[in-house]
């Protein structure tokens, strides 16, 4: 893994042969054996709170507010609406304070407006305290995206990337299963909202027995607190050589502030542009269609949305098994690949269960199984691999930012889509809606050939070097 860092180039010009062979002997001894992922895994645990309380808050909402007859697509939209508005701070927050206060700093308004919920007793209130919610969730999803990367050793660094997703699975599903007594317990609801605190808090108390990001202090120029960090993660066999290789891209003297205009048209406008469409064509696959209105698509097949939600949750599962399984074995760009493809055709499988009758039990069929398929392959590849993906190509100097930036877009198109989805769905039909988001699909697998870089296996300085030569 750190082959590059423990054989640098340059000693293989010394004239010294025999330090130079004794240096390389070693090296490969070392190399023989990756750095323990057992050091890094409980630092990376703790960072997937963040996705567990993103996938809790979704899904909170769906039985507790049918319940207080609460419009819950207002609800929803002004919980993207904070996370659109903490995205934006993401990136200052976590270059300014660094990676664990950032985690800290979010766990806070999700703490204030999880118990503004649950006290709330006017839509006022609950709006407030969703907002609230919002903001914290803005800025913790793209800080949990850094940190897994900047922590994680290369061979696993796939692997640790999929939890993310995985926690987001795990947190609908709690949300779903803490929901169930809402109808037959008065007041329930209330501690469905207070139940969100548990999480939060732990977040923000073992944070502080978290190591901070090495990158993000080096780059402050705090040289000694980064080595001891990498020897925390990665051992202290590993520790030495993974410095070397930060040293080559990372400088602690650069801390002049990243502007927009420099992302949009800079140097660095390439990645950046590559980022933001990875998260525009995620979102505009129809996935948060699917997520939020699940229930009344499924209805419409005659399928109770009880059992509608089980089954999206369970083929989200195993997408997302499937990924963590295969994301450091295959790569980044092979899942994404087979993940949009596999979604364009359970597309067709939409499309054609709509053109035949609604008595046509092989519409029932073809219409259900497209939308598992869906769930299934979008949990395989575009739903996780974006969040991991774009970090890894971001170079050091820009990577927070470029973060915030990329996400606001994820933030404004996922409501925009949840917002006027049922709507085109009237307007247009399920046909050619369903065409739509195959054609999205479709162009993705076009982009995504054309333009993805494959980071597997590869250290963040070799990532850096091949996207953005240095002078």
């Amino acid at each position: 893994m750190y082959k590059r860092a423990m054989v640098p180039r340059d000693y293989f010009d010394s004239s010294d042969i025999e330090d130079d062979a004794e240096l390389l002997q070693r090296s490969l001894e070392q190399d023989t054996a990756n750095p323990p992922w057992k050091l890094s895994f409980p630092h990376v645990l703790v960072a997937t709170l963040v996705p567990f309380l993103f996938g809790y808050h979704l899904g909170v909402v769906n039985e507790p507010l049918e319940t207080i007859s609460v419009d819950l697509g207002l609800v929803v939209s002004t919980l993207l609406a904070g996370a659109f508005v903490g995205s934006l701070f993401s990136g200052w927050v976590a270059d300014e304070v660094g990676r664990r206060r950032a985690f800290q700093l979010c766990a806070v308004p999700m703490l204030m407006g999880a118990s503004i919920c649950a006290m709330a007793t006017s839509l006022t209130g609950m709006l407030l305290g969703r907002f609230l919610v919002g903001t914290g969730l803005g800025v913790g999803p793209p800080v949990a995206s850094l940190y897994v990367t900047e922590i994680s050793p290369a061979y696993v660094r796939g692997t640790y990337g999929s939890f993310i997703q995985i926690a987001t699975c795990l947190g609908l599903m709690g949300a779903l299963l803490i929901g169930i007594p809402v109808r037959s317990i008065v007041g329930w609801w209330r501690i469905c909202f207070w139940i969100s605190a548990i999480p939060a808090s732990m977040l923000a108390l073992l944070m502080m027995f978290c190591a901070e990001s090495p990158h993000w202090l080096y780059k402050q120029g705090r040289n000694g607190e980064a080595e001891a960090e990498l020897e925390k993660l990665l051992g202290g066999s590993h520790a030495k050589a993974a410095t070397v290789e930060l040293s080559k891209t990372d400088r602690g003297d650069e801390d002049d502030s990243v502007k927009l205009v420099e992302l949009l048209y800079g140097r660095h406008s390439r990645v950046v542009f590559i980022g933001s469409t990875l998260f525009a064509l995620q979102q505009l696959s129809g996935i948060n269609a699917v997520f939020y209105f699940s229930s009344t698509v499924f209805r419409r097949a005659g399928v109770s949305s009880n059992l509608a939600n089980v089954a999206v949750g369970f083929a989200n599962m195993i997408g997302s098994v499937i990924a963590l399984a295969l994301m450091d074995k295959l790569g980044r760009k092979s899942l994404l690949l087979s993940s949009f493809f596999g979604m364009a055709l359970s597309t067709v499988l939409q499309v054609l269960a709509t053109a035949l009758s609604a008595s046509n039990p092989i519409g029932f069929y073809l219409s259900i199984g497209g939308m598992l398929l869906f769930v299934l392959m979008f949990a395989v590849g575009a739903g996780p691999v974006p969040a991991l993906l774009l970090p890894e190509i971001f170079s050091s100097r820009i990577r927070a930012k470029a973060m915030a930036f990329c996400m606001s877009v994820h933030w404004v198109l996922n409501f925009l889509v949840g917002l006027l989805f049922l709507r085109m769905l009237d307007l247009m039909g399920p046909q050619l809606l369903y065409s739509m988001f195959c054609t999205f699909c479709l162009l993705a697998v076009v982009f995504i050939k054309r333009n993805v870089l494959e980071t597997k296996g590869k250290s963040l300085q070799e990532i850096e070097i091949a996207l953005l030569p240095q002078d």
